[in-house]
């Protein structure tokens, strides 16, 4: 049996991400530092490769909403075009109102509840962040090829998007 070479994606990843203003506007503070991480950990460490793209990365990334749509508009890094692709929101919906709701049960446990309960509420925090990251994982299928670390981090941005403080 042949093994395959192992593809090298050092250069597929993403250097750079921002935000449309227009479409997801600006917040406080908080929300501000909020998406400022979740930006800088997606940037610290990712595979991100746009299929049938000509060529490699690195990309950056530009990410707005359109009516009930994330964009994602995929550029190479001196601003060049790759592509845009749609992605429905209404799948997230759920997941995001839910993980919001467990981690309001989580801040609140932490000031009242034992460790063994709190501990139990972050599991159940971790894994509905789990989902909505396999979600993403398979509404960007035969999109763009992302590990899973990579799509926890753009679900945590997806939920710092949606979050109101």
């Amino acid at each position: 049996m042949t093994e395959l070479p192992e593809q090298d994606d050092s250069s597929n990843r993403i250097v750079g991400v921002t935000l449309d203003e227009d479409s997801i506007g600006r917040s406080g503070p908080d929300i501000e530092h909020e998406r400022a991480i979740a930006i800088y950990d997606l940037i610290e460490q990712n595979l991100f490769a746009p299929e049938g793209a000509e060529g490699r990365g690195p990309f950056t990334l530009h990410i707005g909403i359109t009516g009930n749509r994330l964009m994602f508009d995929i550029r190479r890094e001196d601003g060049t075009p790759v592509v845009a692709h749609l992605l429905s929101l209404t799948p997230f919906r759920r997941i995001v109102k839910d993980y919001f709701m467990i981690c309001d049960s989580y801040y609140q446990a932490i000031r009242t509840a034992t460790p063994d309960k709190i501990e139990a509420i972050d599991m159940g925090r971790r894994g509905i962040h789990d989902e909505g990251s396999r979600t993403l994982q398979e509404r960007l299928k035969g999109k763009v090829r992302v590990d899973f670390e990579t799509s926890r981090r753009l679900f945590t941005l997806i939920t710092v998007l949606h979050w109101k403080g």
